[in-house]
């Protein structure tokens, strides 16, 4: 037990690591939380910063919630492939999700997660969420609005996990609308915005 705690709070701290931030004050000398939309995610970070940048901030902060659910592997507890096991996965990855929302390292003040949860939903099922980042990029070549195309997406991912691919994990079906849930309270002001017609493209056509 004192091993799961332990692999916990790693999860937490691995998700804290406000990438954005780090890259952002290291590479152009700017806190990226100040600038364009305020929020420390990948989003602000291509606006902002470039797409070179961007594009790191986007792997590594996808690596991240990848890696805190495959922590897994440093217990022993738990029989892998149990719904227990499942369990234990996707809580990890959800507490590095919190993490980059409210890191630790950066003053509690992160990104809104998408990149996060695309790197738990490739641990977790990595077809439902291929497929999901797949709608997203047809949304996102047509309209360049990425709070829009993540939006779609990720409306799209219960159904790949439930009806498409058909998972018999019922801890995973639940993850899948918890993760609709997350997106939309994160997104909220985009949300707002994308209705007032207010919502800026990341990048020009």
């Amino acid at each position: 037990m004192l091993l799961i705690i332990f692999v916990a709070c790693l999860a937490y701290l691995l998700g804290s690591i406000p990438t954005s931030v780090w890259l952002g004050r290291a590479l152009k000398g700017v806190d990226l939380r100040e600038h364009g939309s305020g929020n420390a995610g990948a989003t602000n970070a291509f606006r902002v910063l470039g797409k070179p940048i961007g594009s790191a901030v986007l792997i590594l902060d996808m690596f991240k919630g990848f890696l805190a659910v495959n922590l897994t592997i440093v217990q022993d507890e738990i029989v892998p492939g149990s719904e227990g096991w499942m369990i234990l996965k996707i809580g990890l990855g959800l507490l590095a999700v919190v993490g980059h929302i409210f890191p630790v390292f950066a003053g509690f003040r992160g990104g809104k997660g998408v990149a996060t949860i695309t790197g738990v939903g490739l641990a977790i099922h990595p077809f439902a969420a291929l497929a999901a980042m797949g709608i997203y990029l047809l949304v996102f070549l047509v309209t360049r609005i990425s709070a829009l195309s993540s939006l779609v997406a990720v409306l799209t991912y219960p159904v790949w996990i439930i009806l498409v691919f058909r998972t018999e994990y019922l801890t995973i079906k639940i993850f899948s609308l918890l993760v609709v849930v997350l997106v939309l309270i994160t997104h909220r002001s985009n949300i707002a915005r994308l209705i007032r017609g207010k919502e800026k493209p990341i990048l020009k056509s």
